[in-house]
């Protein structure tokens, strides 16, 4: 296998996915609380990447495996298995060797913070495994959104903030006389909720996107999902009504003075993000249209990550030449 033909397979243009969440969490957790750990930081985002490209892969094999028809609705092109004639025991030793990584980098960070980042990271990695495999696939039901929202969106930063503070700060995790205890600071897990709702939404409709392009192709190959029991003109208006929701968490959150004033910046992105929704209300193609939800989520998200770093800088700044 070339290292295109494992680019293509692990498809690596879409960890934008998992990569801005982290870098979110990690500026949130400087941010509100001037905590950051560069040792854990390079455990986790190397762990989290292996688990991305491996989760990406394993469902393109999945797909390859059960697909009725392998042949048309631009199939040849978008899996790699098929493209570039991968052979089976190939694929099987990449998903090996990423999820290897992954959870031993995983355990390292365990042993340097604490079981609640083992129990989370055991969960989220299950999750993702679940989302391609298994007898019924996530990623083939009508959950696929809400699953791939919550963990990458949510989990990420939750993770990454987590790790990053003093063991035991926002979530505790104890065993006394046989009873499991568990402490946890709502608030500050309520807020990091609500910082995450862009991310949450921006991957939603990420795989909502792909879902209404997939239609006909999902039919034919028995994956049921959103769009298919809801219908097209439904998931449509949801994809527009959960980009609104995701600019009034950040409206919120500045009126609460959890974000900076400088986060309502990320409000300008509205002018290009709605100008694909129309793009892609008026037509859903996986080849040309596709892209426009991935553009959203970055648009969004980067600009929500980077008014924060903006703020960051600033006080620094300020700090420095004032003091």
């Amino acid at each position: 296998m070339t290292w295109k033909s494992f680019l293509k397979l692990t498809e690596i243009q879409t960890k934008v996915a998992s990569m801005i969440p982290y870098i979110l969490g990690s500026l949130y957790a400087y941010y509100r609380f001037q905590a950051f750990n560069w040792i854990n930081g390079g455990l986790m985002l190397l762990s989290l990447l292996c688990v991305d490209m491996a989760t990406t892969t394993i469902n393109n094999y999945i797909d390859f495996k059960k697909a009725n028809k392998k042949h048309g609705f631009g199939y040849e092109s978008h899996n790699a298995i098929v493209r570039d004639n991968i052979k089976e025991p190939v694929v099987i030793a990449t998903i090996s060797g990423l999820l290897s990584i992954a959870i031993l980098t995983g355990f390292f960070l365990f042993l340097r913070t604490s079981p609640v980042v083992l129990m989370l990271g055991a969960v989220s990695f299950a999750i993702g495994i679940l989302y391609s495999f298994g007898p019924f696939p996530i990623s083939r039901t009508p959950f696929g959104e809400v699953f791939s929202g919550l963990i990458m969106g949510f989990f990420i930063p939750l993770i990454t903030v987590i790790i990053h503070l003093p063991e035991n700060t926002l979530l505790s995790v104890s065993l006394i006389t046989g009873q499991l205890i568990v402490r946890a600071d709502l608030l500050e897990l309520v807020l990091i909720f609500l910082v995450s709702f862009p991310t949450i939404v921006g991957i939603a409709n990420i795989m909502l996107a792909n879902n209404i392009c997939d239609i006909e192709e999902d039919l034919v190959n028995c994956r049921y999902t959103l769009p298919i029991y809801i219908g097209q003109k439904a998931a449509l208006a949801t994809f527009r009504f959960l980009y609104l929701i995701a600019y009034l968490s950040i409206l919120v959150l500045v009126t609460l003075r959890v974000l900076p004033l400088f986060s309502l910046l990320t409000l300008l992105t509205l002018i290009p993000v709605f100008k694909h929704i129309n793009l892609f209300t008026q037509k859903q193609s996986k080849q040309y249209t596709f892209v426009l939800a991935v553009r959203n989520f970055v648009l969004i998200n980067l600009a929500h990550a980077m008014t924060l770093a903006f703020d960051l800088t600033v006080r620094f700044l300020l700090e420095r030449f004032f003091n």
